[in-house]
């Protein structure tokens, strides 16, 4: 079922939640993230997506429609949450029927992988095997820290005026990128064009402007304005359509995931990072920031905490980048 409404959902809502999402990106924060663990195992992790995800979509691209758009897309969700699936899909001008056939496969996959991270933490504690071949953890102190440490899942406060600057911040910055994107890029390429712009820009405020470091509910009003879209896509699918294409795209979604894991174990263990940042770096890519700082909060790993969401956040700031590059990668090689 196609309506006016979905399309101007669409139009607006995708990259106005990209523009306010990104505002969370707190650029004083980034140091924290600067350690050598932390560094190899977040750039191992989303390397490893974007090198998976590149074979495996030139191996699928000629079995599924928009193949190449979907193996941006899957770069995209494993660096940085089904936000970002969304908005390199609407930066790539995706067919509704192929957003949520690779959404569908996404949580079809995603999820068990996810279900396994939670537990992974209790399973590497409980099991001397896995911990003598990797030999490499943080001590107890050093989880626990002082206790100055921020809390999960703590109340919110933010105001109309605060809601009222983020939108007129969002707005405006999509309108900024959008002019100047018809105004540079051609046809095949403006759509991504403006999706990398947003993200430039956005970026760009939280480091010249201290007034929008302030505002808070940044990431919880964008993530709101991103399930807006999101609602819509279901009723603008045709089923027949959808199951015909799922299968081979929860195949390329299987081997994707599966394999960029394997390959973020394998270059992590040999440079010897510690098992607590490799696992919150992956699930920081693969799900999302909040998500990592959920799994170090329920370990009781109380110095990670913040250190998950950093990482899910910078992870998403890269992503657009990364899914855009290897999408257009990937289309020049099969030639569509």
């Amino acid at each position: 079922m196609s309506s006016p409404t979905y399309d101007a959902l669409s139009s607006y809502c995708v990259p106005l939640s990209i523009s306010i999402c990104l505002l969370s990106l707190d650029l004083r924060q980034m140091k924290k993230l600067l350690n050598r663990n932390s560094i190899i195992a977040l750039a191992s992790a989303a390397v490893s997506v974007c090198l998976m995800a590149f074979v495996f979509g030139i191996l699928f691209a000629s079995k599924i429609d928009e193949g190449w758009k979907i193996a941006g897309m899957f770069v995209g969700t494993y660096t940085g949450g089904s936000s970002n699936l969304t908005a390199i899909a609407v930066g790539l001008d995706a067919a509704k029927g192929t957003i949520a056939a690779a959404n569908a496969a996404d949580y079809v996959i995603g999820i068990p992988s996810l279900i396994l991270m939670f537990a992974a933490p209790a399973i590497y504690k409980n099991s001397k095997l896995l911990r003598k071949l990797w030999p490499y953890e943080m001590t107890e102190a050093e989880l626990q820290g002082d206790g100055d440490h921020e809390e999960l899942m703590a109340s919110k406060e933010w105001s109309i005026q605060e809601i009222a600057w983020l939108l007129a911040i969002g707005f405006g910055t999509v309108w900024a990128a959008t002019t100047i994107a018809g105004m540079v890029f051609g046809p095949g390429f403006r759509s991504a064009g403006r999706i990398i712009l947003i993200t430039t820009f956005s970026i760009y405020h939280l480091h010249r402007f201290r007034h929008v470091r302030k505002l808070r509910g940044n990431f919880d009003l964008g993530l709101f304005v991103a399930l807006l879209f999101l609602t819509t896509i279901g009723f603008a699918v045709d089923l027949k359509q959808f199951f015909g294409s799922t299968f081979y795209i929860t195949l390329f979604c299987f081997c994707v995931i599966v394999s960029c894991i394997v390959l973020h174990l394998l270059v992590t263990r040999l440079l010897k990072v510690k098992f607590e940042y490799v696992l919150l770096s992956a699930v920081a890519c693969i799900s999302d920031g909040p998500t990592a700082a959920l799994i170090a909060s329920s370990a009781q790993w109380k110095t990670m905490i913040t250190t998950g969401l950093l990482m899910g956040v910078l992870a998403g700031a890269m992503g657009n980048y990364l899914g855009i590059a290897v999408a257009y990668a990937i289309r020049g090689i099969i030639g569509v």
